[in-house]
């Protein structure tokens, strides 16, 4: 768990580095100020409104106890063991299985999952796939992912802005060089963003299944989302994009190069490192 905090720091640092040398390399002094308000910028709307950006998203709404029992029970007791506050409960109508975590406290934590994963896993998996997305909260997995894509996609901005008004002068980096910003740039910033959030998911499957007990149920949970997932992939777009790297699994196709370039790890390694933790042998 440390290595996975140290090496999220590093490249938290790396993704801030870039946004302010292309500051800098395309405005000098003033591009690098400038790059440094909107990246706080940036960050304070990932900061305070993650959480509603995520639940419209995917068109979630809070459900009281007498509506899910179950849920709620399960919720309760894991948070009860972590000795933490229990968060509040969103059911999305959306029919494939998928589940999330957002908020960027325990405190001012949701934990959302949709129809499709409650008619889908058991009891059992249900508790597996809610200690995971409880592990997230915990280890500020939902606040440093949010930091991160709103880092990417200022990166991304720049490049755009480098492009339409870079300069051929000897004091910018020209039309050739405000390009290569706009390709490379998001690309490396989407790189970053992809080992983040790969890592987490690795921790969360780990101290998830700590907190439930039961490595197995989870890696059963797993391997029932992903059947699913690839039978009803969400559509690719921006509004569903700015959830989906907080989802338990990735929620759109990810066949061909776009599975190399996914924020989520191959379900099978996620489920072979559970098995091996519960000491499995097949």
């Amino acid at each position: 768990m440390h290595h996975n905090g140290l090496r999220t720091a590093v490249l938290l640092g790396a993704l801030s580095g870039m946004i302010l040398l292309a500051g800098a390399w395309l405005g000098g002094g003033s591009g690098l100020r400038l790059a440094f308000l909107l990246a706080l910028a940036a960050n304070g709307v990932a900061y305070f409104f993650s959480d509603v950006i995520a639940l419209s998203a995917m068109r979630a709404r809070p459900v009281s106890e007498v509506e899910q029992p179950v849920l709620y029970r399960i919720v309760r007791e894991l948070s009860y063991d972590a000795r933490q506050p229990m968060p509040r409960l969103y059911v999305s109508p959306t029919m494939q299985p998928n589940a999330f975590a957002t908020g960027r406290n325990p405190r001012k934590a949701a934990v959302c999952v949709t129809h499709g994963l409650l008619g889908l896993l058991d009891e059992r998996e249900l508790r597996g796939v809610i200690a995971h997305e409880l592990s997230h909260v915990y280890n500020r997995d939902i606040l440093i992912s949010s930091i991160a894509g709103a880092l990417a996609t200022m990166i991304t901005y720049f490049g755009y802005i480098g492009l339409f008004f870079g300069s051929d002068d000897d004091e910018g980096p020209g039309f050739l060089g405000a390009l290569l910003v706009m390709i490379l740039g998001p690309v490396a910033a989407s790189m970053i963003q992809m080992a983040i959030s790969r890592s987490r998911e690795f921790a969360a499957d780990e101290s998830g299944a700590r907190l439930s007990g039961d490595p197995l149920g989870l890696a059963s949970a797993l391997r029932k989302i992903e059947m699913e997932v690839r039978r009803l992939p969400l559509p690719e777009n921006a509004r569903l994009a700015s959830a989906s790297h907080m989802m338990i699994a990735n929620p759109f196709r990810g066949t061909g190069v776009g599975r190399l370039f996914s924020t989520h790890p191959p379900i099978t390694d996620r489920i072979s490192r559970l098995e091996r933790m519960a000491g499995y042998r097949r």
